[in-house]
């Protein structure tokens, strides 16, 4: 059953007959994870990306301070790796932890490389999601940059309205770039 919603998903960027994508949903692995459960570990090579069925998953990075710089959040239909470690195979700088039990289908770099090949409607699809999720991140770097701590929150109340459900303040805080005192405020 969770295959059909990685199909409605892929189907948002490209149409697919069921051959093509039951010859890709071949490719993926199943995997699970519990609360706390790291993913990816700052240092390791990245083999996989990762597309979220059940739960949430957060990518950081820890400064040279020990502060958690929050990169990405990661809710059901949603992807996630190290993208500069995966796609260039190298060692990841980030560390992605499940802030919940999670389901997730997994992706090797070698697999997805061979249905890309194999199926172009699949390296369609890929290609639309590279750049949907460059924009996004764009997005989100301007507004980090340019827009103040109330306007980062609205953004992000916009885009994941369930966080605040389901994610700490400290968590929260980190992403936005504030304080808990501050992300307190924010929330009245």
């Amino acid at each position: 059953m969770d295959h059909q919603a990685l199909r409605q998903h892929m189907e948002c960027f490209t149409a697919l007959t069921d051959e093509q994508f039951d010859k890709a949903f071949s490719a993926f692995k199943r995997k699970s994870l519990k609360k706390h459960q790291v993913l990816i570990r700052e240092g390791d090579y990245v083999q996989n990306t990762y597309w979220v069925i059940k739960g949430l998953l957060v990518s950081k990075f820890i400064d040279d301070q020990g502060s958690e710089i929050i990169i990405q959040f990661a809710v059901e239909n949603c992807w996630i790796t190290d993208q500069n470690a995966f796609y260039n195979q190298e060692k990841s700088i980030f560390r992605v932890i499940a802030l919940e039990d999670s389901d997730l289908y997994s992706l090797s770099w070698q697999m997805r490389e061979n249905i890309c090949r194999k199926i172009p409607e699949i390296g369609h699809f890929f290609l639309k999601k590279a750049n949907d999720s460059f924009v996004k991140q764009q997005k989100r770097l301007l507004t980090y940059l340019t827009a103040d701590a109330r306007e980062r929150f609205d953004v992000l109340i916009k885009e994941y309205p369930q966080l605040l459900q389901r994610v700490s303040k400290k968590t929260l805080a980190a992403y936005l770039g504030v304080s808990r005192e501050t992300l307190s405020r924010l929330q009245k």
